[in-house]
């Protein structure tokens, strides 16, 4: 099989020539278009997730050799949560390769969060299963790099410190309120209102309805951590 010359271009971007290319044209064919003549790319998002994982889980253990588990694994789940492998794809253009189906292509599915990071996921499974451990290993800790050494020492959800919070001074966990939405369907943006029993609230807006009370969880917490 010859690839493309967008898909060639994008080896150039990953960092890997694949030995295989059916494996790179899978990594990118969403299921909108998949069949039984072109694979999609779920099963690789599966392997794909785990390879990351032994990846990262390696890489925090030898970046900071005097953490505990509980330090390390706020950490570890920053660099492997969808919202992370979405933005590396952006970053290295995946979206752009992506081969969609008409109706997602017109719902903006180069754009999606969760479509990116699943196709981010199958492309680790692509290069593991092209080139093994060491080639997915050595593409991981070149697009994730940064990511790795500046992740932060206290890295929980917002979402997560804020419900400790809450619950260490006798409170039950916060609420969440979808209090709009604005844009056409295939770029909407949410605006979610974060509210505690004693009434501290705060709100934000995003691309996702997960993002936006992230953002909000992550503003009031630090208001009332300022104010201790």
């Amino acid at each position: 099989m010859r690839l493309s010359a967008d898909l060639k271009a994008f080896e150039g971007r990953i960092g890997h020539g694949f030995a295989k290319p059916d494996l790179l044209v899978r990594a990118v064919t969403h299921a909108s278009i998949g069949s039984a003549t072109r694979p999609d790319n779920q099963r690789l998002e599966f392997l794909g997730d785990r390879v990351l994982g032994l990846v990262m889980a390696e890489a925090l253990l030898t970046a900071d050799g005097d953490a505990s588990e509980g330090q390390l694994a706020p950490r570890f789940n920053a660099l492997v949560r969808k919202e992370t492998c979405a933005d590396v794809a952006r970053e290295i253009g995946l979206g752009e390769v992506m081969k969609l189906g008409r109706s997602e292509m017109l719902s903006g599915g180069r754009r999606k969060e969760a479509l990116l990071g699943d196709a981010m996921e199958a492309l680790i499974a692509a290069v593991y299963l092209d080139g093994g451990l060491a080639a997915a290993k050595a593409m991981i800790l070149r697009l994730w790099g940064p990511r790795i050494s500046a992740v932060e020492v206290d890295a929980r959800d917002p979402k997560t410190a804020l419900q400790e919070w809450a619950q260490a001074r006798g409170m039950p966990p916060p609420t969440y309120t979808q209090t709009g939405r604005e844009g056409p369907d295939h770029q909407p943006i949410f605006t979610v209102e974060v509210t505690l029993e004693d009434g501290a609230r705060d709100v934000a807006r995003a691309g996702s309805k997960r993002v936006a009370e992230q953002q909000a969880a992550r503003t009031l917490l630090a208001r009332l951590e300022s104010q201790t």
